[in-house]
C-alpha cells in the first residue's frame, strides 16, 4: 500500500450507490482520488461531478489509491474485491458479500490472507436506535435474547424489471439477496451472531413476472416480465445454536402494508425497532409494588447510517486496524443463510448448515 500520510480513496462502481458513498467521503473531507466503471457515461458523469480521474481498468485506479469502496452489481464483487485485497488495499464492500456462496467464500479467503482491512456494508447496524438497543443488551437489560422477528416488507417496491437487481445471473437472487440481506444481518447481530444450524424457507415470484399488476412504486426502466427471473418475497425460519431462532418475512411486493419492524425477545425484556421510522420501544415487567408491565419509547437523534459506517472505515484505513464490526466472517455467515434459503425453497425441505460444515471440514472427512 502507498506510504502517503493522507489515504487516497477510490470508488469502484459509479452508479447511484457509488455517488452516495462519494458524497459522504467529500463531506468528511476525505481524499477522494478517483472512480472506476466500465461504462464511459458513468465515468464522465462521476469525473465531472467530483473533479477526479476516472478509470476503466482496475489496476490503474488501484495503483493510485490506498482504499476502495466497492459498489458494483453483486456478480462483480469478487473480481474487484479480491484484486484490491491482493494489491494490499483496504476495502469497504457493499452488501451482500457476493452473488453466490462460492464467490463469497473466495472473497473471504482473500480477506484472510490480505494485509488490508475489509469491511462489509451492513449500514443498518449504525442507526442510533440499533446502537442504543445493543448497548442495553450489553448491559444485560434483555437477559438472554432468544428470538428475533424480522420484517423487511414493501407493498410495492420492485426495482425496474430488466435492471441488474432483477437478473439472477447478475444479482444472485431477488428480494432475499437485496433487502433480506439487511434483515438477516440485523437479526444475527441482535442474537450476537450464533452459529446457524438450519434454515427452512419458501421463496416466491408472484408479482414481478406479471403485466396485470399495479406497480405504484418502481425505480429504473421497466422492460416488463421478461426482465424478471428472481424472487419477490420469502418466508423464512432460522434455527441457531443454543435454541436461538429467527423468523423472517421479506418482500419487494406484497398485498399488505409496508413493514420494517424487528421484535427482539429476551428473557428479561424485549424491544421493537422500526427500521423505517427509527422508532425504538422497550417492553419490560417488574414486581416492585405489584406485578406490572412497562412500555418505554426511546427517542434518539436521526443519523446517516452510511456516513457513520464510512467514518469507522476511514478510521480503520488510517490506523490499519479492523474495528471488529461488519467483518467478512459475518458477511459469509449471512451468505450461507441466503444460499440455504434458496436451496430450502427449491428442495421443499429444511437445509442443515451443520451437515454442510461437516461435509467441508477436512477433519470430519478423516474421522
Amino acid at each position: 500500500m502507498s506510504s502517503r500520510k493522507a489515504p487516497q480513496i477510490g470508488i469502484v462502481g459509479l452508479g447511484n450507490i457509488g455517488h452516495h458513498h462519494a458524497d459522504r467521503l467529500v463531506e468528511f473531507g476525505a481524499n477522494l482520488a478517483g472512480g472506476l466503471d466500465i461504462q464511459p457515461e458513468a465515468r464522465s458523469r462521476f469525473g465531472e461531478k467530483y473533479g477526479v480521474d476516472t478509470y476503466e481498468e482496475r489496476d490503474a485506479l488501484y495503483d493510485a489509491v490506498d482504499a476502495v469502496v466497492i459498489t458494483t452489481p453483486n456478480r462483480f464483487h469478487e473480481e474487484y474485491a479480491v484484486a484490491a485485497l491482493d494489491a494490499g488495499l483496504h476495502v469497504l464492500l457493499e452488501k451482500p458479500l457476493a452473488h453466490s456462496l462460492e464467490s463469497a467464500e473466495r472473497i473471504a479467503a482473500a480477506a484472510e490472507r490480505a494485509d488490508g482491512v475489509c469491511m462489509v456494508g451492513f449500514n443498518n447496524r449504525f442507526g442510533n436506535p440499533v446502537r442504543v438497543l445493543k448497548s442495553y443488551q450489553a448491559e444485560g437489560r434483555f437477559g438472554d435474547v432468544r428470538h428475533v422477528e424480522a420484517n423487511y416488507v414493501r407493498r410495492r417496491g420492485i426495482p425496474g424489471r430488466g435492471s441488474w437487481f432483477t437478473s439472477k445471473d447478475v444479482a444472485g437472487g431477488g428480494s432475499v439477496i437485496d433487502i433480506g440481506v439487511h434483515a438477516i444481518d440485523l437479526s444475527l447481530y441482535f442474537l450476537d451472531y450464533p452459529a446457524v444450524e438450519e434454515v427452512s424457507a419458501v421463496t416466491r415470484s408472484q408479482f414481478g413476472n406479471r403485466e396485470d399488476y399495479a406497480f405504484v412504486e418502481m425505480w429504473g426502466e421497466d422492460i416488463g416480465p421478461e426482465g424478471f427471473d428472481v424472487d419477490d418475497s420469502a418466508s423464512v425460519f432460522v434455527r441457531c445454536a443454543d435454541g436461538k431462532t429467527i423468523s423472517l418475512e421479506v418482500a419487494w411486493a406484497a398485498n399488505r402494508p409496508t413493514n420494517d419492524e424487528f421484535y427482539v425477545r429476551g428473557t428479561q425484556a424485549g424491544a421493537l425497532f422500526d427500521r423505517a421510522s427509527h422508532d425504538l420501544t422497550f417492553f419490560e415487567s417488574g414486581v416492585g409494588g405489584s406485578n406490572h408491565l412497562t412500555e418505554t419509547d426511546v427517542e434518539t437523534q436521526a443519523n446517516d447510517t452510511h456516513k457513520s459506517e464510512q467514518k469507522l472505515f476511514l478510521e480503520a484505513v488510517r490506523t490499519e486496524e479492523h474495528p471488529g464490526i461488519n467483518t467478512v466472517e459475518e458477511g459469509l455467515e449471512v451468505q450461507r443463510v441466503i444460499d440455504a434459503i434458496y436451496r430450502s425453497s427449491e428442495n421443499g425441505a429444511a437445509v442443515s448448515l451443520t451437515d454442510d460444515a461437516a461435509e467441508t471440514d477436512p477433519q470430519s472427512a478423516q474421522d
